[in-house]
């Protein structure tokens, strides 16, 4: 049994269908465009569940976010040692000695640095309210990279 369905096209596509009504069966072009459409989806789905290995998925995908905190850590490292080298001496011994390593972006005396750190690097850009991984992974490395350049030149001072 056949069922009907209502479409609906453009006023200017209506009026080519009037003009060549005649000319062709439209019932039998859906159906043929339609059933064509349908079986490349399924076979797109079929091929899809049966060439991808989600193990293998998820294992490149874990190497790609490695890769992409890894580049955050860098740059904050970067960042850090840059930082680092034009400090006063009060606000380095002030960060090597900070306790509680992300909380020093909200601290009065940098927040305004680490905003327009922020900004410049450009963390804002892939955070959600739970996806941090890369603004920690910034921190970290800036930590990382004050911390390296304090101790290259601790003894020395």
């Amino acid at each position: 049994m056949a069922q009907k369905i209502t479409l609906s096209i453009p006023d200017l596509l209506h009026d080519k269908l009037k003009e060549w009504r005649d000319s062709f069966n439209f019932s039998k072009m859906f159906q043929e465009a339609l059933t064509d459409a349908i079986q490349r989806k399924e076979e797109f789905q079929k091929r899809f569940s049966e060439d991808f290995d989600v193990s293998e998925i998820i294992k490149r995908l874990h190497q790609e976010k490695m890769i992409w905190e890894k580049q955050f850590f860098k740059s904050g490292k970067n960042e850090g040692i840059k930082w680092a080298r034009s400090a006063h001496y009060e606000d380095l011994l002030y960060v090597v000695n900070f306790k509680d390593t992300y909380e020093l972006t909200n601290d009065i005396k940098f927040k305004p640095y680490f905003e327009q750190v922020h900004d410049t690097h450009e963390l804002g850009k892939y955070a959600s309210e739970t996806a941090v991984d890369h603004e920690l992974m910034f921190m970290d490395g800036w930590f990382f990279g004050v911390t390296e350049f304090w101790t290259q030149i601790k003894e020395q001072i």
